[in-house]
């Protein structure tokens, strides 16, 4: 979702020649193959195939492998200008290490995100990310603060917007045309959207039970869509939970979705309840309320300008802003500075500048 728009921009300037390189720690269809499809993306000149694994196994394959092919360079036989990475995920840190001991530049698109919680595998990705490059390419002020905070130059930082939103934004009349919605038999603003996979969430029998009491009662007053990750359907099963959760009236346990059908059910939620980030950054471009089942966020927009709040896992905050929602006493938000479909465009402007084209 977010290399897709870069691609797309870079490809407006002849004389950048990007090489796609897919990391495959995404490796199931559901995860990777129906997103290039749906994305329109160009399949990826070079495919490392790590697979899953521990974190340092899996980065550990990524370093070694993104080393093989930064080394051998381009198709032409020449070498790579410049290293492009997104996110915050293991690969993201692999490859710009890989990058960085061979001397070649490496430009860091969502630079700056902090969450504050070491704890959390991202944050140490997106940390050591940053100290490493030297072009970074936040998507909101407050990752710039942060950069500048670290001590990193003023002029490796360039402010350009959220490419998630670029995505969103192309993909979303697309989306809303799915036949999704009727073939559950919900309307648009007439459900709720739920995503939990994090393990603060779901790996603890008494906080998921909790969340299931909250989630059942909601259904009996608005149908609750839940398209559910396999770790917290490992978790019901685990707990005793799954088929009382099941069966539950107007609560639509639905399989993974691609990302135009769950852009479908995204965009078209009375509230999106969720631990995701992505969600949140997309809910407050479309204004639709946003319970973040998290403690921190490392994108305070969204909650400082945006439609989300932190709800931790406190289910009587839940519910208290779950009855905001249903009265129409919730806040409102609005969208970010430069979150408006053009992030990709500025990203291609300054690499462009970079080698005079």
């Amino acid at each position: 979702m977010k290399m897709a728009p870069i691609l797309r921009a870079l490809s407006s300037v002849p004389q950048l020649q990007p090489t796609l390189i897919h990391s495959g720690q995404h490796y199931d269809a559901n995860l990777s193959d129906i997103f290039f499809q749906q994305l329109r993306m160009q399949k990826p000149d070079v495919h490392l195939e790590v697979g899953s694994g521990s974190h340092g196994a899996q980065t550990a394959r990524v370093l070694e492998r993104m080393e093989e092919v930064l080394q051998a360079g381009p198709a032409d036989g020449s070498r790579f200008d410049r290293l492009i990475v997104v996110g915050d995920v293991n690969s993201t840190l692999a490859a710009t290490l890989a990058a960085a001991k061979l001397h070649i530049p490496v430009a860091h698109v969502e630079a700056g995100l902090r969450s504050g919680d070491r704890a959390m595998p991202e944050e140490i990705n997106r940390v050591v990310t940053d100290v490493v490059a030297d072009m970074l390419l936040p998507s909101e002020p407050a990752g710039v603060e942060n950069l500048l905070r670290e001590g990193r130059p003023a002029e490796c930082i360039q402010l350009v917007g959220n490419v998630m939103i670029d995505t969103l934004f192309q993909q979303l009349e697309e989306a809303q045309s799915l036949t999704s919605l009727p073939e559950l038999g919900i309307e648009p603003k007439g459900y709720a959207l739920v995503t939990l996979h994090r393990p603060s969430n779901v790996d603890q029998p008494e906080i998921l039970a909790k969340l299931v009491d909250v989630l059942i009662d909601l259904s009996q007053e608005l149908p609750v869509v839940f398209p559910i990750h396999p770790r917290t359907e490992a978790r019901l099963t685990e707990f005793g939970l799954r088929e009382r959760f099941i069966a539950a009236d107007q609560l639509y346990i639905v399989p993974p979705q691609g990302y135009r059908e769950f852009l479908c059910f995204s965009s078209q939620a009375r509230v999106i309840i969720t631990d995701s980030g992505g969600l949140q950054e997309e809910s407050t471009a479309l204004g639709i309320p946003c319970l973040t089942m998290r403690a921190n966020t490392e994108r305070p927009s969204t909650v400082t300008e945006g439609t989300s709040t932190l709800i931790g896992n406190d289910v009587d905050l839940l519910r208290n802003q779950l009855n905001a929602v249903m009265t129409g006493e919730y806040k409102t938000g609005r969208c970010p500075e430069l979150w408006d479909g053009k992030a990709s465009e500025r990203i291609a402007e300054h690499l462009a500048a970079e080698f005079d084209c």
